[in-house]
């Protein structure tokens, strides 16, 4: 293995190292403020649920809700982080917004969501769906090792246990789909240049 591609894992592995730092530091906090932070969560159809599209992600309702979305979160965005930090960042914002967004327009009223599942499914559809995009052999065969290890994720786009935002998933598959076929569009026209 060359040492640029060495330098790659390295960085990739580092940079959601320190995003999973951030999210533990911070439910360590939501847990010696009584769970306080939990408010940040979106409050559907509201002004301030807008922002909290940008806080949620961050939150968890406890320590079994941040170690479930931990590891999937961490490999899936691995993978991303493979095809650059340009990428790995465009396909959190539209994974990001497009989840929170969904949540805030079809949640349950005086409902509040967090937790970073959304962003989980935005980037395991990004990866499912991106070799349609690039036509590329290493995204396809990348896609159905992601599909088989983590397929049964999928089911949690349907509203099946209560408790469980549903919403968030699907609006951060949407997220994924968007996120695919922007970063295509912007490599594409990179390329063009």
């Amino acid at each position: 293995m060359a040492e640029n591609e060495r330098g790659t894992l390295r960085q990739a592995a580092t940079t959601m190292g320190v995003i999973l730092a951030v999210l533990w530091a911070v439910e360590l906090i939501d847990t010696l403020t009584g769970h306080r932070l939990d408010y940040f969560g979106i409050h559907p159809r509201s002004l301030a649920g807008l922002l909290e599209i940008f806080t949620s992600p961050f939150l968890h309702y406890s320590w079994w809700h941040l170690l479930g979305n931990s590891v999937p979160l961490f490999v899936l965005g691995f993978i991303i982080l493979l095809s650059g930090q340009r990428v790995f960042a465009d396909a959190t914002l539209v994974s990001v917004v497009c989840s929170g967004l969904f949540v805030w327009l079809v949640s349950p009223s005086r409902s509040v969501t967090l937790g970073a599942s959304g962003v989980v499914f935005g980037y395991l559809v990004y990866i499912l769906v991106r070799g349609f995009y690039t036509r590329r052999i290493s995204h396809l065969l990348i896609a159905l090792a992601v599909a088989a290890i983590y397929g049964g994720m999928l089911l949690g786009l349907l509203p099946l246990r209560i408790g469980i935002s549903w919403q968030a998933h699907v609006g951060g598959a949407l997220g994924g789909v968007a996120a695919a076929a922007l970063t295509h569009r912007l490599d594409k026209a990179d390329r063009s240049k």
